[in-house]
């Protein structure tokens, strides 16, 4: 007997039930209800219509394990000195958090905690180097 035929003895399966799922070419795999979330890191998005929807943001961000991907299109379109005011509000708890936090797009913002960085094209590199050296990058917005 060789040991397949005996794993199958014991487990009390055919080898037409053994392979079975396997032929259907998916698996299926354990629901969300079994995950902890104290353990994981959370990517979880979120849209900013109002200055004041920054607050779960910001609780988000303190507890130390999400990823904040902010959709900022609809405060944008409405009023654009309370979406600067939400920026800052972000970008200071990011940076008490030792945090970090950039845009891509237009109209996204990715905001992580400490543990994780946010990679910034070549672009980006070039004007850090130049701030390095003591020449200073202004950009301004059209």
């Amino acid at each position: 007997m060789g040991f397949l035929s005996k794993l199958k003895e014991k487990l009390g399966t055919s080898s037409s039930d053994m392979f079975e799922e396997s032929e259907q070419g998916y698996v299926e795999l354990g629901s969300e209800a079994g995950i902890d979330t104290k353990s994981k890191l959370a990517v979880r998005p979120f849209v900013i219509e109002e200055f004041e929807h920054i607050k779960p943001i910001l609780d988000s961000l303190r507890e130390g394990h999400t990823i904040a991907l902010i959709n900022i299109k609809p405060l944008k379109d409405k009023d654009l000195i309370e979406l600067k005011r939400a920026i800052n509000k972000l970008k200071k708890t990011c940076d008490a958090l030792e945090g970090d936090i950039a845009g891509f797009g237009e109209n996204w913002i990715a905001a992580v905690p400490s543990f994780a960085y946010i990679h910034r094209g070549p672009k980006a590199a070039k004007e850090e180097a130049k701030k390095a050296a003591g020449m200073e990058v202004t950009e301004y917005e059209e």
